[in-house]
C-alpha cells in the first residue's frame, strides 16, 4: 500500500459510490493493538528490535514518538516499509521537559501512564478533548502499591495525568477490570521493568478480555513469562527481560471487520491473507457471528475468506469485542428479523458514545434502532443515503462507509479521521471499485 498520503482525508466530506458485488483478496494493515503492544514492550526489552508490518496510524506515532521522548531509546519510522525500529540510547529513562500528547489514542495514554512510573522525574501525559473526558481513575488507584505517585491534574480521574517516576518498585496491587482490560494490560507490561514480582489482582470481571489474551501473546514471543490464575490474577516475575530481534504484526482483525461485513451485506466474497484460525485478536470473532447470520466462512492457518448470503437477525453477547459492534449494526440494518447486540456499555467510553452514535446515524438512514444502556436492538429493512456525522471517530466513518457500498446517498463526513487507526482506509476501498468522490 502506498506511504503517499490520500488526499481525500483532507476533504470535507466523501460520497461512497454503490457497488453491485465483487470478489477481491484485500490486504488489511498490520493490528494497532499488536503494534502497540509490540512498541511498548521493546522499549522496555533493552535491545534493539525491529516491528515488520507495523500499523503507521496517528495513535501508534504517538506511542513511538512519546516513547522516543523519554530519552532512553529511538523509534525510527519507515513509512514505505511499514517498519519501526526501537533503539536503545544507553541513556536512562527521564521524563520529558513538555507534556506528552497523544490526541485521542487511548490505548497508548493507559501504556503510557504506567511507562512513565519508570522514569526519573515527573511525566504529565494528555490528549484531546474527548481523551480529557475518559475514565482513568482505576488505574491511577492500582499504581501508588507497586511505587508509583499517578493522579489526575484535575482531580477528576481523567487526563491529563500526572506521574512521579523512578519508582515502579512491583508488588501487590488490585485493580478494577470493568471500564477497561487496557489497565490490565498497561501494568502487566510495564511490570516487566520493576524491581521485585508484580502480581496483579482483578477485582471484579474482566471486561475486552481478548485484549488482554493479545497482551500476554505478545510478551510471550518475545520471552517473557507472566504466571496467571484465569482472569483473576496475573504475575510477572521480576529480573525477565523481553528479547530484541524482529516481529511481524499480523493484519488487523477490527480494520478486517470492513471488508467482511461489506462482502456480507452485498452477497459478495473477500479474502483476507496473513491471518488466520490461531489470532489471538478477539474481533476474529466477528466471523462466527457473521455465519450464524448466514454467511459462509472458511478459517485457513493463513487466510480468512466469507461469503456473504441473505443475512438474518440474531442476538449476539459482544462484550469481548466492542470495536467491531459498529460494523455488525451495519450488517444487521440489512439483515431479516431482528439484530440485539447486548454488553456493550464500554462503548460509552470509546472515541465517542458509539451506542448514541450508531443509533442516531442509522436512524438518519431510516433503520429502526432502540437505544439501551448497554445494548441496542436493531430492525433491518431497505437504508436509504444520508449525511453521516462521524464524530471524530474512525470506526463510525469506515462502517458507514460500508453501508454506503449498498445505499446510494451515503456521504461520510470529516473523512480524514481514519488516520487514527487505518490512514489507507480509502485506498483499500478503492481495491473493491472507485467508491468516492470528495467535497472540500
Amino acid at each position: 500500500m502506498s506511504a503517499v498520503p490520500d488526499p481525500r482525508r483532507a476533504a470535507d466530506s466523501l460520497t461512497v459510490r454503490t457497488l453491485a458485488g465483487f470478489d477481491e483478496t484485500v490486504h488489511v494493515l498490520g493490528s494497532k493493538s499488536y503494534t502497540n503492544r509490540y512498541l511498548a514492550i521493546a522499549s522496555l526489552s533493552g535491545e534493539e528490535t525491529v516491528i515488520d508490518n507495523a500499523l503507521l496510524s496517528d495513535d501508534t506515532l504517538y506511542l513511538a514518538r512519546a516513547i522516543a521522548a523519554f530519552g532512553h531509546v529511538t523509534c525510527e519510522i519507515d513509512h514505505e516499509a511499514a517498519r519501526i525500529r526501537v533503539t536503545p540510547t544507553g541513556r536512562a529513562m527521564r521524563a520529558p521537559g513538555e507534556e506528552i500528547f497523544v490526541g485521542g489514542a487511548g490505548t497508548p495514554l493507559r501504556f503510557l501512564i504506567s511507562m512513565a512510573g519508570h522514569a526519573e522525574g515527573t511525566t504529565v501525559i494528555s490528549g484531546n478533548e474527548r481523551m480529557r473526558e475518559r475514565p482513568m481513575g482505576d488505574l491511577l488507584a492500582a499504581l501508588p502499591p507497586l511505587g508509583v505517585d499517578a493522579a489526575a491534574v484535575r482531580g477528576n480521574g481523567s487526563p491529563p495525568v500526572r506521574v512521579v517516576g523512578g519508582s515502579f518498585q512491583g508488588g501487590a496491587t488490585s485493580i478494577s477490570g470493568a471500564v477497561s482490560s487496557q489497565f490490565t494490560s498497561s501494568l502487566i507490561i510495564n511490570a516487566l521493568r520493576a524491581r521485585h514480582d508484580t502480581e496483579i489482582t482483578i477485582s471484579d470481571e474482566l471486561i475486552s478480555k481478548p485484549y488482554v489474551e493479545m497482551t500476554l501473546a505478545a510478551l510471550a514471543e518475545m520471552g517473557v513469562r507472566v504466571d496467571r490464575d484465569g482472569y483473576r490474577r496475573f504475575t510477572v516475575p521480576a529480573g525477565q527481560r523481553a528479547r530484541g530481534g524482529r516481529v511481524t504484526v499480523e493484519p488487523d482483525a477490527s480494520g478486517m471487520s470492513y471488508f467482511l461485513v461489506a462482502a456480507a451485506i452485498l452477497g459478495s466474497r473477500v479474502v483476507i491473507p496473513g491471518i488466520g484460525g490461531g489470532s489471538h485478536q478477539g474481533d476474529v470473532r466477528l466471523l462466527p457471528v457473521l455465519e450464524r447470520m448466514g454467511c459462509r466462512v472458511d478459517v485457513r492457518d493463513d487466510a480468512i475468506t466469507l461469503t456473504g448470503g441473505p443475512l438474518r437477525g440474531i442476538d449476539v453477547d459482544m462484550e469481548a469485542m466492542p470495536d467491531v459492534v459498529p460494523s455488525l449494526a451495519i450488517a444487521a440494518a440489512y439483515a431479516e428479523g431482528t439484530t440485539r447486540i447486548t454488553n456493550i456499555a464500554s462503548l460509552r467510553v470509546k472515541e465517542c458514545d458509539r451506542i448514541a452514535a450508531v443509533t442516531t446515524e442509522l436512524r438518519k438512514m431510516g433503520v429502526d434502532v432502540e437505544e439501551h444502556a448497554d445494548a441496542m436492538t436493531i430492525t433491518g429493512g431497505t437504508p436509504h443515503g444520508a449525511a453521516i456525522d462521524t464524530y471524530d471517530d474512525h470506526r463510525i466513518a469506515m462502517t458507514f462507509a460500508i453501508a454506503g457500498l449498498r445505499t446510494e446517498g451515503v456521504v461520510i463526513n470529516d473523512p480524514g479521521c481514519v488516520a487514527k487507526s487505518f490512514p489507507t482506509f480509502w485506498q483499500t476501498l478503492d481495491t473493491l471499485h472507485p467508491t468516492l468522490e470528495s467535497t472540500r
